[in-house]
């Protein structure tokens, strides 16, 4: 096998996620697809994956080759376009990586109509609430809330993202509305688990004044929806994305909490892998969704 069939093998099992679902991709046994994978190793006299029965992970070595040889590809496939004097089209499969509600409420229509401009782009939508890694889990793009963790990933802004504290207005008649952030310790708040080290705890700035509160309450979860369902029962302070409760605050059945102060901003961005040369269907995925939600904001 050559080099350039290598890489193409190996951007192939990542992709896939799993030596099983290359195989059934390639059209061959998984034992097939563990030989190449050993030989190519023995090849290069380095191991490029862990792998147990169910997942595989990128070594450091095989985080190298396949980023490294992602950009080589992407060189060699332009080189090919240049030469045929042929213009890429948007062609093939694109995973792509969400949030959970975002996702549902906002990312699903969107691709409903990027599917019928591109019909021949395949769109995998993966919705989570865990992070994810592009790299190691094979996906081409992924919509993230916040800042960029990555220098090797490019982010594109879809749409600004203010946070908001919020409360129904039964609660807040029992308990009483807070007039500075550390009244928030007297009160029930309903926390959205998302890592142990932010936990419970929410910065609120007001000019140049700064506030770190850690909250507590009697109701946590890993899900934003049933955190603003409890909201609306009545169980406490939420802190939301406005996007996620701006139906109800327009209707009242939520209320802003300390409307004065202010939340870190979170813009949802599109995030990918950093390429000299960006595939055709990557680029007009990313292009159709900064269009769409811009057209959004306008409206």
């Amino acid at each position: 096998m050559d080099g350039f069939s290598d890489l193409r093998f190996f951007a192939l099992l990542m992709k896939e996620g799993s030596l099983a679902a290359a195989a059934q991709q390639m059209g061959i046994t998984p034992p097939a697809v563990s030989r190449r994978l050993a030989q190519l190793e023995h090849r290069l006299g380095v191991r490029l994956l862990h792998r147990t029965t169910r997942r595989i992970h990128l070594t450091p070595e095989g985080e190298t080759y396949l980023l490294d040889g992602a950009r080589i590809l992407g060189d060699l496939e332009a080189l090919e376009r240049t030469v045929a004097g042929a213009r890429s089209s948007p062609r093939g499969l694109i995973k792509l990586a969400a949030t959970l509600g975002f996702g549902r409420v906002h990312i699903a229509p969107a691709l409903s109509a990027f599917a019928r401009a591109y019909p021949e782009v395949e769109v995998q939508l993966h919705l989570t609430d865990r992070p994810v890694n592009l790299v190691e889990q094979g996906f081409d793009a992924a919509v993230r809330f916040g800042d960029l963790p990555d220098s090797r990933l490019t982010a594109r802004r879809l749409m600004a993202n203010q946070r908001v504290l919020c409360a129904s207005p039964a609660y807040l008649a029992q308990a009483g509305e807070p007039a500075q952030p550390a009244d928030l310790l007297a009160h029930q708040c309903i926390v959205i688990r998302e890592s142990d080290e932010t936990y419970g705890t929410w910065h609120l700035h007001q000019g140049e004044r700064q506030e770190t509160i850690k909250v507590r309450g009697m109701l946590s979860t890993n899900d934003g929806a049933a955190a603003t369902t409890w909201a609306l029962d009545g169980h406490g302070v939420l802190m939301r994305s406005h996007w996620d409760v701006a139906a109800y605050l327009e209707s009242g059945r939520l209320v802003p909490v300390l409307p004065g102060w202010a939340l870190p901003a979170a813009d949802v961005t599109l995030v990918y892998p950093t390429k000299s040369d960006l595939s055709a269907k990557t680029r007009a995925l990313a292009d159709f969704l900064v269009d769409w939600f811009g057209g959004r904001r306008r409206a």
